[in-house]
Formats: C-alpha cells, structure tokens, sequence
C-alpha cells in the first residue's frame, strides 16, 4: 500500500522561518488549510502560527476544533443553510461580493465575526491561467469599479472591517510588490476606514533562494504606511513545502515500447492520490532520478514512464530515468507530497487511499490513518 509521510524537522523548519517573519513584521501568518491539513501535527503548527484559514464550513470547522487559535474563511458564496453554523466558529469572515455582504455582514458583527471583503487588484502575476484569481472574467474578489457601480458602494467600507486578496501562485517578494501597488492604487483611500488587510496566500516564503528579508521590507513598508492595519497572511504550501513524500512500489514493468521507455504501473496513482500532477499540470521529483522532460534525451539509462493502477489513460505521473535497473516490488519516493495531495485525493476506480504517516524528530514513523474498503464505500450511497 501506498503511503504519505510527513516529516516533523521539515516541518518544524518551515515553521520556524514563518515565525521568524511574523515576529520581525508583527504580520499575523495563518495556515490555509485548503492546502495541508493534518490534525497530528496542528499542535507543533500552533506554536508557531496564528491560526487556520478555511473555505468551507468543514474545513472552519476543523481548523477551529483540531487547531485553535484565529479561525477565517472565505468562500465565493455561502449556503444560507450554513451560516449560522458557520458564524458560531470563525473570528474572521471574508465575502466575495457587495451582495454577500449585505446579506451576512450585519449578521457576522452581530455574533461578534469580523467582517471582510475580497478585492481583485487586477494584477495578474500568476503564470498559470487556471491559478490566476485577476485574470478576465474572474469570479473571485470584486473590483474597485465593481464596487463604485453598487447602489451602497459608498457605504460598503462602513460594513466591513477588513480587505482581502489572493493573487500569487507558488510566487515571492518580486509578484507581491506587483500586487500590492496595484491594491493600495485601487483601494488605498478605503484603508484608513478598516481594521485589517489579509494577503492571502501563494508566498513561498519557506523555498529554498526565497527573498525573506525583501518580504519583511516589503510588509514593514506596508505597515509604515498603514499603522491602522493588522496585517495576515495566510500560505498553504509554504508551511508544508518540502515536508512530505509519497511512497509507492512498482507493481510491474512493462518492456519498452517503440519509444524506448518501459512503463512501470504503480500502486499510487496521479489522478487519485496527487491530482495536482494532471491538473496543474507538474512532474514531481522522484528521490535518486533524473526527470526526463518531452522531447529530451534521458540523462542515465535506464528510463520508466510511472503510471498509476487505474484505467484512465491520462494517469501518468512523469517520466524518469535511473542509473540502475528498477525492478517489480521496488519502492519509488515522490518529493513534496504533503500539499495539495491527502486534502485533494480520491478513490477513482475504487483505488485505495495512501496511509498516512509522521516522521517523528527522532527518526521513528507512526502511522496515523490507514484505510481500506469503507472509506472508499461510504461516499457512495
């Protein structure tokens, strides 16, 4: 059986660079669950974060309860069914439109939750359209002329008390100094009315070459300039970037065809257990191999195409190449795998999930999850 492993001292590093940037800023960093989510590991991650973001009433809800601390979410638009429910955990609640606002807002500052909207700069920086929150026809944040064109556009400032935006995508200091001219271009005479300003998230802030101390000018600037402001940001990937991998065996080779490449079938799957590898699209690092891109000679000789054990024909993971032969019963190591994986797979074809495991910081692993039949059966019917 396949399975992820979360290491502890990575995460702990992550964690530890992130602190350091809120203590150096007074900028409040929250996890955004919406990219890791593993209750075994909230109370290391608490010590060092703020709280939780989430985007629906289940994910508030395990933030709130497994995390503690602030809990925020926000979503394109809230079920009237679930916001009393909803109000009853958060401290933060970002709306996506005027009209979400003037439906919940008065209801939110009745329970004691802040209020928010989310803006749209209409700074487009991330390279990938479908990651791209600014790109045309956008459903996500509202722009200035958006606002200005609503009846109560004057008032909205006096029925929120804070702004939001989400606008970078696995970027650094360069992007989000883009972003951020353009949000105080548009909305910088809002800000003396508002309490806080959240910057979403997509900072790499924990990659390797990552400009920190550019971030922390940046964010001191912003600070400078709007004393009045509390000011969060909430990464997903960078508090587990790099923290966790995912184990899979080779169930078979296949001999090479008339490419030259063998296929080599594996119990974990792309499109089930890292979705991220066919909808973003990427080719994750495998531990001891060369990625071979298209059209590219491989750089040792031997060389497999990995696929996954269903029947889709697009569940290819990538293709590599190894200075040895691989060989059924092999263990393959997929790099980077504690985000946008166990939050995002599924049991397509009735493939069974990945357990799940911890790296402790002395070297042991403890299994946390496993699972079989039942979980694959109860979302069903």
């Amino acid at each position: 059986m396949p399975r992820y492993i979360i290491d502890e001292c990575a995460l702990r590093r992550n964690l530890e660079i992130l602190k350091g940037v809120s203590d150096r800023t007074g900028v409040k960093i929250l996890l955004a669950q919406k990219a890791f989510s593993c209750a075994a590991v909230y109370p290391l991650c608490a010590k060092y974060l703020a709280g939780t973001t989430a985007s629906s009433l289940f994910e508030a809800k395990h933030g709130h309860d497994m995390f503690g601390g602030e809990t925020h979410v926000f979503a394109p638009a809230f079920a009237p069914e679930e916001i009393d429910e909803l109000l009853g955990l958060v401290d933060h609640i970002v709306f996506n439109s005027p009209r979400q606002v003037a439906l919940y807002g008065e209801k939110a500052r009745g329970c004691g939750v802040s209020a928010g909207l989310r803006v749209n700069p209409e700074v487009s920086v991330a390279t990938t359209a479908a990651y791209d929150p600014c790109r045309p026809g956008s459903r996500l944040g509202v722009t200035r002329a958006a606002i200005d064109a609503q009846p109560a556009g004057a008032r909205l400032a006096e029925m929120i008390d804070g702004l939001h935006f989400h606008c970078l995508c696995e970027q650094g200091v360069e992007e989000l100094k883009k972003v951020l001219a353009g949000f105080e271009e548009r909305f910088g005479d809002i800000l003396s009315d508002m309490k806080w300003v959240n910057m979403g998230g997509g900072h790499h802030i924990t990659r390797c070459g990552y400009d920190v101390d550019g971030l922390v000018e940046l964010l001191d600037g912003f600070r400078a300039r709007h004393p009045n402001l509390e000011v969060y940001l909430e990464p997903g990937e960078a508090v587990a970037l790099d923290s966790g991998t995912l184990e899979a065996r080779i169930l078979e080779i296949q001999p090479s065809g008339a490419n030259g490449v063998a296929n080599a079938i594996l119990d974990a799957s792309a499109a089930c257990h890292m979705p991220d590898v066919i909808e973003m699209p990427y080719t994750p690092r495998v531990t001891g191999a060369v990625t071979v891109s298209p059209g590219c000679a491989a750089a040792q000789p031997f060389t497999y195409s990995f696929g996954g054990p269903t029947c889709l024909a697009g569940d290819v993971i990538g293709t590599y190449s190894f200075d040895h032969p691989l060989a059924e019963g092999d263990v393959v190591v997929f790099e980077d795998m504690a985000i946008y994986s166990m939050v995002k797979n599924n049991t397509f074809n009735g493939v069974n999930l990945p357990q799940i495991a911890l790296r402790r910081e002395d070297g042991t692993i403890e299994t946390l999850r496993s699972f079989g039949y039942d979980d694959f059966a109860c979302r069903l019917g």
